[in-house]
């Protein structure tokens, strides 16, 4: 059994990924910013916990972080506002990444998508050009820690069933479905083997755990 905090825990993937890992022992704190959301995350089969992680610093996130085992980032501003997607897709998550530390609490995973890059091409004149420079930023960043992350690197996300299998291998993006990005998190989580990996994927032929640890 793990103890596991997941940011963004009202999110579609961690709506998905807290029951596959409530449902294996693990228990679930999901951070959320709006109190109606605490019924859905219970349902999902994890325990809510109210904060606002654009508003606590390091050390207010490693009180939220102490005691558990892991950190799961699949917190997001959902584009729109480029300020906001900074504050949140960037600051917030290098916070936490400190706050980690702080908490002693070394086992992280960052859920980013698979162009992210320094060198992400995207045109500044996109609306998608400051999440891809914020998710970026973030993701060197925790590269460059002493934790012991994983990035994972979804293609573009599709509400479609799980199929359980996904393909880690192609260079080029594809289509995942969100339900599949749950169990790579809960995969990863079990296997530190992807620790201190990138691991860009898609839908595939491949079992979601043959595939991390190949």
């Amino acid at each position: 059994m793990a103890r596991i905090i997941i940011f963004g825990g009202h999110g579609k993937i961690a709506l998905l990924a807290e029951p596959l890992l409530a449902e294996r022992g693990d228990e679930v704190t999901a951070v959320i910013r709006n109190p109606d959301h605490a019924e859905d995350v219970r349902a999902a089969g994890a325990r809510p916990l109210v904060a606002d992680i654009e508003r606590l610093d390091a050390e207010g996130i490693a009180d939220l972080i102490r005691g558990h085992d892991a950190v799961v980032w699949s917190a997001g501003a959902g584009g729109g506002d480029p300020e906001r997607t900074m504050a949140v897709d960037r600051d917030a998550a290098i916070r936490s990444m400190e706050a980690s530390a702080l908490a002693g609490v070394r086992r992280y995973v960052m859920v980013s998508y698979f162009g992210s890059s320094p060198e992400h091409g995207v045109d500044p004149q996109q609306p998608f050009f400051h999440y891809a420079e914020a998710k970026a930023a973030a993701d060197e960043y925790l590269r460059a820690t002493d934790l012991d992350w994983t990035v994972l690197g979804p293609s573009t996300l599709t509400l479609d069933p799980p199929s359980g299998r996904i393909d880690t291998k192609t260079a080029e993006a594809g289509r995942v479905s969100r339900a599949d990005v749950a169990g790579v998190i809960a995969a990863a989580l079990a296997d530190d083997g992807t620790i201190r990996r990138t691991i860009r994927f898609n839908d595939g032929d491949q079992p979601i755990a043959e595939a991390l640890a190949s």
